[in-house]
């Protein structure tokens, strides 16, 4: 039956014709692989040690010794490095001894397919156990989807067999899984964060196009002194916040609390009357309501950092806004080839 096994080796690899195997691998259950120490030597040099150091000075056939998994892995362990060829049935059922064979006597390739069918093919019943095994192994990609895993699921992956099992075997890791979840916890509020300022200054961004708007051709029932408003009484189309900047134009414009700061809305107004005027290149042309107030204030008495740090988050989502308008403008637009009406090829004569 021995025999059996390494001439169907021999067999799959192709190679009939050569000599008689000089190897026997020896198994936990006492079974024998018999192999070629040439193609195990090229194929793994942790085998290729192995085998040289009885070698010197005899002649008789080596024995080398994998024990810890079952015989079938390392009959498909063996088959790999005949064939450098693993089926998806031997790796769905001896993935991890074969990942840990792998790393054990350096054979980077099976390790690299082990590793992906792994991550693939891991749940959350077994994601404690591949954790293990790919920190042992030295398996970064593995250890870093199986932490993510286990943090998006820890609630499941706590009540489990695994996560008591190292608790009790493995508080380092268990320490190492928890400063994880901490850390990505704070990295998706930080993240979260990031997203709500991102659209308040997109947001603070259309605003001050809009109060230009306003100011300088009307929108529905606002507009300059010197020009009427909009017959179109419905919402504006241009920009979304306009209605919230009408309302707010027209309470300024009415309030009595407003000169003793005791208004929210007012002071909310002001700010972006200020905004405006730290933001805006053309003060003396500019038809925005103390525009150059504000603007030769700010030189006279300057500015605090949190305030210049918002003017730049605020004209840099400006000009993020704008050119993902044009883009969208470009990509709505048709494009000519040379087939199109009025395109003219610029070697044909006028």
């Amino acid at each position: 039956m021995v025999r059996a096994e390494a001439s169907r080796i021999l067999t799959v690899v192709g190679a009939e014709d050569m000599p008689e195997p000089d190897v026997r691998v020896i198994t936990s259950d006492g079974l024998l692989i018999f192999a070629h120490s040439k193609v195990l030597a090229a194929a793994s040099p942790v085998l290729e040690n192995v085998i040289e150091r009885p070698r010197k000075g005899r002649s008789n056939c080596s024995n080398i010794t994998i024990l810890g998994v079952p015989f079938d892995a390392v009959s498909a362990f063996i088959k790999f490095l005949y064939s450098s060829k693993c089926s998806e049935d031997q790796m769905d059922k001896y993935g991890i001894p074969l990942l840990a064979l792998s790393h054990v006597y350096l054979v980077p390739q099976l390790k690299q397919m082990c590793t992906k069918d792994l991550a693939d093919r891991m749940s959350i019943e077994d994601v404690v156990d591949v954790l293990q095994l790919a920190r042992l192994c030295d398996a970064p990609d593995l250890y870093v989807k199986c932490m993510k895993l286990l943090s998006n699921n820890f609630k499941m992956v706590k009540a489990g067999d695994g996560w008591k099992f190292l608790q009790k075997h493995d508080p380092l890791l268990e320490l190492e899984i928890l400063q994880f979840i901490d850390e990505s916890e704070t990295r998706k509020q930080r993240m979260r964060r990031h997203r709500e300022d991102k659209d308040l200054y997109i947001q603070l961004s259309e605003a001050m196009e809009c109060l230009e708007h306003i100011c300088s051709e009307g929108c529905t029932t606002v507009g300059p002194i010197d020009m009427d408003p909009s017959p179109h009484k419905g919402p504006c189309a241009k920009f979304t916040t306009c209605h919230g900047v009408q309302l707010l134009i027209k309470h300024f414009g009415t309030c009595a609390k407003r000169v003793n700061g005791g208004c929210f809305r007012c002071k909310r107004m002001w700010q972006l009357f200020r905004l405006h005027s730290s933001i805006c290149d053309q003060p003396n042309g500019c038809r925005v309501p103390l525009c150059r107030q504000f603007k030769f204030k700010a030189e006279q008495d300057g500015s605090d950092a949190r305030w210049r740090l918002l003017v730049r988050k605020v004209v840099s989502a400006k000009v993020t806004l704008s050119l993902s308008t044009l883009h969208a403008k470009k990509e709505k637009e048709p494009r000519r080839t040379i087939g199109d009406q009025g395109f003219r090829p610029w070697f044909q004569k006028t």
